[in-house]
């Protein structure tokens, strides 16, 4: 057969098919490489009737009306499996806990104004890039780019027990971070940046919102609307919360409360509060600890022991003292016990956590 007969022979294929692979191609039609490259050419590029899927798959692009060659009668195309309903249905959403954090410029319009389009361009890319980077330390994901906003999840799609912390460091970085940028922006552009911060903590569910080629991973609920809100009510380079997210960083860091106001939007008024600055607490006891912990009950046994062990070290003889159990048994209390009971003593302490 000659080649302009194989390929209508391919459209027709193609056209019925709608994917065909080369290799299938190859073994029906006993192609060679270079046919396989001029086969591409013909329909990719001069009748634009297909496009190539990373190299291994043609797949139909042309209007449905096209005339079809008739198939040989040696060829008796057959029909692939049908792949189960699951490898139809798009992927399941997820419910999730979700510390969500929503920056903005200051005065962007203002901004805007001030410079020539591609400095504003270039302006706006090093405040995402800067930014970026410090989300990225604290492993956050940077959901959408919204003009000069940036919509940040922490807990999705890598959840952690502390993204309530992980969210404000990240805002509290990227305040600092920022105001560095400003030396370098004042230099070449004659601009200072300012943003503000609201971080949010609440149920979501994520999934894939659009179709087509628009399809993103969003997280649908109140909580990313809440951030949105309460970033409105921060004052520049600064970083507000909500009571939701602050019940998860008490001790952790200084916080000042700003009121509740009523949010636009909401039918309920909402606590809030705005971050001063992380406190020197390393652990969750020690934030816990500001606030009063509750005595412990019935583990004399065990801190009998450990003071023996931390007795006998005192007298030259190391000891290794192994703590075991389920998560929430206690064993950082205990810990912290030992502590409290030497504190007054002059020793130097490393902890690694």
């Amino acid at each position: 057969m000659e080649f302009v007969g194989v390929v209508d022979q391919v459209i027709a294929l193609l056209r019925q098919r709608g994917r065909v692979a080369y290799r299938t191609l190859k073994r029906q039609f006993q192609l060679d490489d270079e046919a396989i490259e001029d086969l591409k050419i013909e329909l990719i590029v001069s009748q634009r009737l297909a496009t190539d899927e990373q190299g291994t798959v043609l797949v139909w692009t042309g209007d449905t009306a096209t005339p079809l060659a008739p198939l040989p009668a040696s060829f008796q195309p057959v029909s692939p499996p049908a792949p189960p309903e699951a490898a139809f249905a798009p992927p399941e959403a997820e419910r999730r806990q979700l510390t969500v954090l929503f920056c903005d410029l200051v005065d962007s319009t203002v901004l805007a104004s001030q410079l020539d389009p591609e400095d504003l361009r270039a302006v706006v890319r090093a405040y995402q890039d800067t930014c970026a980077k410090v989300i990225t330390r604290f492993e956050g994901h940077i959901a959408q780019y919204l003009g000069d906003g940036l919509l940040v999840y922490f807990g999705y799609p890598l959840a952690h027990e502390d993204d309530a912390q992980r969210a404000v460091r990240a805002g509290l970085g990227m305040i600092e971070a920022v105001g560095q940028l400003n030396t370098r922006l004042a230099q070449h552009h004659g601009v200072q940046l300012a943003v503000r911060l609201g971080v949010h903590t609440g149920l979501v569910v994520v999934g894939e919102v659009g179709s087509g080629t628009r399809q993103e991973q969003l997280a649908l609920s109140e909580t990313p609307n809440v951030a949105a809100r309460l970033q409105g009510l921060a004052a520049p380079n600064t970083l507000v919360i909500s009571a939701a997210t602050w019940q998860l960083l008490r001790g952790f860091f200084t916080c000042q409360s700003l009121g509740t106001p009523l949010l636009k939007g909401f039918a309920q008024p909402l606590a809030v509060y705005q971050v001063r600055a992380e406190s020197t607490a390393r652990s969750r006891l020690e934030a816990v600890g500001s606030a009063g912990l509750i005595p412990l009950v019935g583990r004399e046994q065990e801190v009998g022991l450990l003071l023996e062990r931390w007795a006998q070290v005192k007298d030259g003889l190391g000891q290794v003292v192994l703590l075991s159990g389920e998560a929430g048994i206690g064993k950082s209390r205990l810990v912290q016990v030992l502590k409290e009971h030497v504190a007054s003593e002059p020793q130097a302490w490393l902890t690694l956590c």
